[in-house]
């Protein structure tokens, strides 16, 4: 599914991995090849959420992009229950990100609340 409006969603990603990407090219990302979509999370405290379950172990700096799902050509869905992890099935159009920041970690590694 596409959408013609702005529908606003985060995705996270290692910080060196982004500093390393083609800043002319589409994004795609690890899981993109290793599962056939990109992962993301709407909402910033779902965002947080998210990164608190499968990355706090992870001592990495991370960014969190904000992506406007209707500026991403390549399909993507929202399939789970609670409707707020889309999957995007390709890489992502560079004018779909709309902002980049760091993710604030706290000292024992838990991902806080962040700014756009």
């Amino acid at each position: 599914m596409t959408d013609a409006g702005s529908r606003l969603t985060y995705h996270l990603t290692p910080a060196t991995w982004w500093a390393a990407a083609d800043p002319d090219g589409p994004l795609g990302a690890p899981s993109l090849t290793d599962e056939g979509f990109i992962h993301c999370t709407d909402g910033a405290a779902e965002m947080v959420a998210t990164a608190n379950r499968h990355y706090r172990a992870d001592r990495r700096d991370f960014v969190i992009l904000t992506i406007d799902l209707g500026r991403v050509t390549s399909p993507w869905s929202v399939e789970d229950p609670g409707r707020i992890y889309p999957h995007v099935f390709g890489p992502i159009d560079r004018a779909a990100i709309v902002a980049v920041v760091a993710a604030p970690r706290d000292a024992d590694g838990s991902f806080l609340a962040f700014e756009t």
